[in-house]
């Protein structure tokens, strides 16, 4: 089925796009040395002005021991340096393993490294008690996973005390989407006589057009949008490159926006980021996101947001006009096709809803 005219101009002709373009090697010596990621993206792309460290640390709300401390740091240096985990992904890691640190010492139970599984048991029981949704606790049993299995393979422990505690059952929810008349009104709530609303108005294009993550989104950076080419390189998660095609209508609003809304807000002040505040600064994804509902309420939008609302509509909508699911794999940087996977669920889902609704004998 072939897109309407108001969603080609949100996508553009991705197959197009995605079977013409080629990534240009930058000329020089093949790399012998291997190098951070982080490190090389730094050297290759952005101002190293521009950047936060993506194991810059943060103060703990509460006590933890010392040797707790410098243990949690040196398992999110050894995540880094293997996976290349996001810096969202590893404060969450040191999260959860500073709050287990906090509750053994508040019930005199030896530090981490003494922990046994006993114990584990009953802080994830605790957490579950109060309210841990079974998705959080499956994460949070990953992450003692990972960190005693580093532990052992360091010569720190004999044994892993997270093995035989088995997951929480996880149901599969369906992705909260829009349709496209909600979008649409999204779309067009940003007051674009304003600096700031016409800032907005560009990044709602722009992820309702490309389908990125939030985080991916505020941390845009001027080198990585090519608009003579109309394409957009992401680093997504893993330091993952990949290259989004923009549609005619975020090509558009983009274009308008570098070309005069960018300036009015900087204000003369300089900075890398595609859409900084009036501070000269990068936006967060909590600052964004509250924009989002704003306009949201404005827009009428009284259904629940979450900071992939816009990115399930990019992927739904996508499939519901006949998109191949390993081209939306893609455009998401989504690593295994299985989670791409969900989004034909929900077209499924929305196919039964309509049949049941119109059909004489739903």
């Amino acid at each position: 089925m072939p897109l309407p005219r108001a969603l080609q101009r949100h996508f553009g002709d991705l197959y197009t796009l995605l079977s013409t373009v080629t990534v240009e090697k930058s000329p020089g010596p093949l790399r012998t040395e291997r190098q951070p990621a982080f490190v090389y993206y730094q050297s290759r792309h952005v101002n190293p002005e521009s950047i936060i460290d993506p194991l810059a640390r943060t103060s703990a709300p509460d006590p933890v021991s010392a040797q707790d401390t410098t243990l949690i740091e040196r398992f999110a240096d050894a995540l880094w340096m293997e996976r290349g985990l996001s810096r969202n992904t590893l404060e969450a890691y040191q999260s959860d393993l500073r709050k287990l640190a906090r509750w053994l010492e508040k019930n005199n139970s030896p530090g981490l490294l003494g922990v046994e599984r006993a114990a584990l048991l009953t802080f994830l029981a605790e957490q579950s008690r109060t309210g841990r949704k079974p998705r959080s606790g499956a994460r949070l049993l990953s992450c003692f996973r990972q960190f005693y299995q580093y532990c052992v393979r360091e010569g720190l422990l004999q044994r892993d005390p997270s093995t035989r505690i088995d997951a929480p059952k996880l149901g599969r929810p369906l992705p909260k989407s829009l349709t496209e008349a909600e979008v649409t009104a999204l779309l067009e709530a940003p007051q674009v006589d304003e600096p700031e609303g016409f800032r907005d108005r560009a990044m709602l294009e722009l992820l309702y057009a490309t389908g990125l993550r939030v985080s991916e989104l505020v941390g845009l950076q001027l080198g990585q949008i090519n608009l003579n080419q109309g394409l957009v390189r992401i680093i997504g998660k893993g330091d993952k490159e990949r290259l989004v095609p923009l549609g005619e209508e975020a090509l558009d609003w983009l274009q308008r926006y570098l070309a005069g809304g960018r300036q009015a807000l900087l204000g003369g002040q300089l900075c890398a980021a595609v859409f900084p505040t009036r501070r000269g600064e990068g936006m967060t994804r909590q600052a964004f996101w509250y924009r989002i509902k704003k306009h949201a309420l404005s827009a009428g939008i009284a259904k629940p947001l979450s900071p992939h609302t816009l990115r399930h509509a990019f992927a739904t909508h996508l499939l519901d006009h006949g998109a191949d699911l390993r081209v939306v794999q893609m455009l998401l940087g989504h690593s295994d096709l299985s989670t791409t996977q969900i989004y034909t669920h929900v077209a499924r889902e929305r196919l039964r809803n309509l049949h049941a609704k119109h059909h004489p004998r739903g």
